[in-house]
C-alpha cells in the first residue's frame, strides 16, 4: 500500500512539474523534498524560514539536508511576533503563522515562476486541529502527501526505505506550542523553553516539552523517562539548570509527554 502511494505521489509531481516545497526538516517535509527532488532534480526548490520560535536544531537540520540532496534551498529571515495577533497566543495562532510562511513562499514562487507551493501535510494531520490548514486553502497550497493518503507511519516507513536519517525524529512543533494558548510568546520566554529543551535532550531524552507557564515550567517526557529525571542527581541537576535559565518553579508532569496536549483545552466547538 505505501508503495502504491509512493508512485501516485510521483506522478503527482510530474503533473505539477515545478514545485516550492515548505521545508522545515521535519520528518514530513523531509520526504516531501526528498521525493519531490528525485522526481523534479532542479526543478524541486526547498523554502525553510528562520525565526525565534523554531529550535535552532530544526534549521541546521533543515540546511543541511538540503546540502546533502543538492537543492536550491530558499532560506528566508522572519519573526512571526512581528505577525500582528500572533504575540497573543489565539488559539488560531498557528493561522497567522502559516499566513506570513506562504505570502513569503508565494513570492519566492512568483520571482522564480515556480507553478506549485507544496508542503509536508499529511493525512493523519487533516484530522487534527490545525488552523493553518485555512492559511493554505486561501492560497491554493497544495498537500501532495495527503492527497495520496500518506499517513505518518507510512512516512516514516518509506523513508527510512529511502534512507533518510530523518525517519525516527520526534515531533518538533514550533515553539510558540509550548504557551498555553492566551499566554503572550515573548522572545525571553522562546529562550527559556528552547534552553530547557536543549539540555534534556543533551541527556539523552528525545521527545520532550517544556511547558511555559510564566515563572513555572512544566516538564513533560516520555513515561519510561519521568522516574529517571525524577530522581538525584537528574532532579537536582534540572532544577539548577532551569532556575539559571530564568524559571522559579519546575515540575515534572507524571503523566508523561503526549504530543498536542495543550489542544486538549479547547471546547468541541473551536476545533472545527
Amino acid at each position: 500500500m505505501s508503495r502504491q502511494k509512493l508512485a501516485e505521489l510521483g506522478r503527482l509531481l510530474r503533473e505539477m512539474d515545478h514545485v516550492l516545497v515548505c521545508f522545515s526538516g521535519g520528518v514530513d517535509s523531509s520526504f516531501m523534498l526528498r521525493v519531490a527532488h528525485d522526481v523534479l532534480g532542479a526543478r524541486a526548490l526547498a523554502l525553510t524560514t528562520v525565526s525565534p520560535t523554531n529550535p535552532d536544531e530544526d534549521t541546521e537540520e533543515a540546511m543541511l539536508l538540503a546540502r546533502e540532496l543538492g537543492v536550491e534551498h530558499i532560506v528566508v529571515h522572519a519573526n512571526e511576533l512581528d505577525i500582528p495577533n500572533y504575540r497573543e497566543n489565539p488559539v488560531d495562532r498557528c493561522y497567522f503563522c502559516k499566513s506570513s510562511l506562504y505570502e513569503i513562499a508565494g513570492r519566492e514562487a512568483e520571482r522564480r515562476s515556480v507553478a506549485w507551493i507544496i508542503d509536508g501535510v499529511n493525512a493523519d494531520d487533516l484530522g487534527d486541529y490545525r488552523p493553518g490548514l485555512r492559511a493554505a486553502s486561501e492560497r491554493t497550497i497544495r498537500h501532495p502527501l495527503a492527497e495520496v493518503g500518506l499517513t505518518k507511519q507510512q512516512i516514516r516507513e518509506l523513508s527510512r526505505e529511502l534512507g533518510l536519517r530523518t525517519f525516527d525524529r520526534p515531533a518538533s512543533p514550533c515553539l510558540s506550542s509550548r504557551f498555553p494558548y492566551g499566554t503572550a510568546i515573548t522572545l525571553e520566554g522562546l529562550d527559556r523553553v528552547a534552553r530547557g529543551e536543549k539540555w534534556l535532550r543533551a541527556r539523552g531524552i528525545r521527545e520532550c516539552r517544556v511547558r511555559y507557564y510564566g515563572e513555572r515550567a512544566r516538564v513533560e517526557v516520555p513515561l519510561g523517562d519521568v522516574e529517571r529525571l525524577s530522581a538525584e542527581p537528574l532532579r537536582g541537576e534540572l532544577e539548577a539548570c532551569f532556575h539559571d535559565i530564568g524559571f522559579a518553579e519546575v515540575e515534572i508532569d507524571p503523566r508523561g509527554f503526549r504530543s498536542g496536549r495543550l489542544n486538549e483545552t479547547l471546547r468541541a466547538p473551536d476545533r472545527r
